[in-house]
């Protein structure tokens, strides 16, 4: 160690008030070696808080360690008249109370040790929820607002809160935060002279806010001295009666013993930095998430061909009657985020469900823009207006004929998602092997909705991950086929050493010839070499791969896979529809 680690100047020039966390309540401990012994080393902070309403401001001003610090803990008391002071009331005269605990402690009187509990009011009034040693808030992508910690005996150490977000609920209340913290430095050094801190002598003084003493002592002044003891004892006790009654005491019922000396010799200077400050947390008027105040950093967005833009608060009407537009990457950045999911409803629209619990409608426009009603974007929480407004664009291409068609003309189209239909065909394909063989197709099951979320054309950005959509069609489609099951079904010579997919065209094959079978699976084959060639890029293979699943690689790559998941569909449904539906030829259509 060494005098700036003794002396603390750099932390003391460290205010919380411009922190990112701010510490409610903490008592942490960090030492190493014997505290009597040369080589002691110590570190300590510990910090108290109140939240005081301004009527009480002034007096709180005069509070400070010693009425708020660590060794005070907020506890409910029951007064004998009837009087009762909750958990939450801070009180400096009895029943008087003039200010907020924001950590309560929970004293565990059978099972041992203490539990610090951060106030319930600030939990629900942020919409936190507890996961392990963290308080987040799932409308804002779950972001840590509180954190506690716990060391390996189970003793609480430290709850701190995001300063941003307790500011929020201080200004909700109109409270304001007083920390009272100490900051204790210690080292044991052989000789004074010969460490670094030989030119050090006891300090006092008031520094950045605060007072800070630094103190040098022999460890024999503080560890040794003398010492006495004082014993006294009862001697008119029988312990062989079986009902003992000791009578009044006297003289000659007592007996005592007194012993004293001297415990010295401790070897070593203790040299000591101590630091204690009072600071205010103030709020700043503005209560966006407990009291719904209006949120002055929004965005701007684009709304004109000629790149004008218009606030974000200007665009939050209903009836705006405003679209906006968004490069396609927007769907995939927001599926980044936890508790955000996609949702179909028709081949061109669908929604966003965010954690803040709202759904916003979308649609896909001829040149592959993510288009949206402004007041859809407008109306949400502004971190997630944010994320919007990055992947904002100049209008291309015009709104979604069937967003428009919903939105505008109240006839929503009556088409489907080929996102929708891949995982319908797939049930249809495993209910007609349940009912026609009287087994299951496939080894396991999945969610639909959940493998939807990253299997969408929204997957598909550039040649490297529509191989990669290949890669998963072929995980929810041929990976799972029951190859035992098919295996028994098969007629082919060498049906122990086929796969999957060839299994299954060889079951289609006994049913419409060969050379149809081969053409319904050509498109799942296809699919399967390019998922290799994600795996083993070759150029030309990849090209044929490509070509062999029906994928027109002119289009654009998110098209490339719309076409590519919506002819993988379609080759499920017609193994479907030849296996268990009426006899091609009877009028009946595909699903594209």
């Amino acid at each position: 160690m060494n005098q700036d680690w003794i002396l603390q100047q750099r932390e003391t020039r460290r205010a919380f008030s411009n922190s990112t966390w701010v510490p409610l309540r903490e008592s942490s401990t960090d030492e190493q070696g014997n505290v009597r012994a040369v080589g002691y080393v110590s570190e300590v902070f510990a910090c108290g808080s109140v939240a005081f309403p301004p009527e009480h401001r002034g007096f709180a001003e005069g509070l400070s360690w010693s009425e708020i610090g660590i060794g005070r803990s907020a506890q409910p008391y029951a007064y004998e008249d009837g009087y009762y002071s909750s958990i939450e009331q801070y009180q400096y005269h009895d029943k008087e109370p003039i200010g907020v605990n924001l950590v309560f402690e929970h004293p565990q009187p059978v099972v041992g040790g203490k539990l610090w509990i951060l106030n319930p009011d600030l939990v629900v009034a942020l919409h936190l929820i507890k996961e392990g040693g963290e308080w987040v808030r799932p409308e804002e992508n779950f972001a840590v607002v509180a954190r506690e910690v716990v060391d390996e005996k189970g003793n609480y150490r430290r709850i701190e809160i995001k300063r941003e977000f307790l500011m929020d609920y201080l200004a909700a209340r109109n409270l304001s935060l007083r920390l009272s913290y100490y900051r204790q430095r210690v080292e044991n050094v052989a000789t004074l002279e010969n460490s670094p801190y030989s030119n050090l002598v006891d300090l006092q003084e008031q520094r950045d806010g605060g007072r800070f003493e630094l103190r040098v002592r022999t460890l024999d002044t503080i560890f040794g001295g003398s010492w006495a003891s004082f014993r006294m004892w009862r001697t008119d006790v029988d312990e062989d009666d079986d009902a003992p009654v000791m009578g009044p005491e006297n003289n000659d019922n007592v007996e005592t013993e007194s012993s004293e000396g001297y415990r010295g010799g401790y070897k070593g200077v203790r040299v000591e930095g101590e630091f204690w400050r009072d600071e205010w947390i103030e709020h700043q008027g503005l209560s966006v998430r407990v009291r719904g105040d209006a949120d002055k950093n929004l965005p701007q967005f684009i709304v004109e061909t000629d790149g004008a833009r218009i606030a974000s608060v200007d665009l939050d009407n209903e009836d705006i009657g405003r679209w906006l537009w968004f490069r396609p990457s927007i769907v995939n950045e927001l599926l980044k985020y936890r508790g955000f999911s996609l949702d179909w409803y028709t081949a061109e629209t669908g929604a966003i469900h965010s954690t803040s619990g709202y759904v916003t409608p979308f649609g896909v426009n001829g040149s592959d823009l993510v288009t949206v009603y402004a007041y859809d974007i407008a109306r949400l929480d502004g971190w997630e207006q944010h994320i919007w407004a990055a992947h904002n664009v100049v209008p291309d291409g015009k709104v979604s004929s069937e967003l428009l068609a919903a939105q505008v003309r109240a006839e929503p189209a009556g088409t489907y998602a080929v996102e929708f239909l891949l995982f319908q065909t797939m049930r249809q394909l495993e209910q007609g092997f349940r009912d026609r063989f009287g087994v299951s197709l496939y080894t396991h099951d999945i969610d639909d909705a959940a493998v939807m979320q990253h299997m969408s054309r929204f997957a598909s950005t550039d040649q490297a991950s529509l191989l990669r959509l290949a890669k998963e069609l072929v995980r929810v489609f041929s990976d799972r086929l029951n190859v035992t099951v098919l295996r028994k079904l098969a007629a082919h010579a060498e049906k122990e050493k086929l796969g999957s997919n060839k299994l299954l065209q060889d079951i289609l094959a006994q049913k419409v010839g060969a050379d149809r079978a081969r053409q319904v699976l050509s498109v799942i084959a296809g699919a399967y070499d390019m998922r290799v060639g994600d795996a083993h890029p070759t150029g030309s293979k990849i090209r044929d791969a490509i070509k062999l699943a029906g994928v027109d690689e002119s289009l654009s790559y998110l098209q490339q896979g719309e076409q590519l998941i919506s002819n993988f569909g379609e080759a499920v449904w017609w193994i479907g529809r030849l296996l268990f539906g009426p006899p091609e030829g009877d009028g009946s259509k595909t699903i594209g």
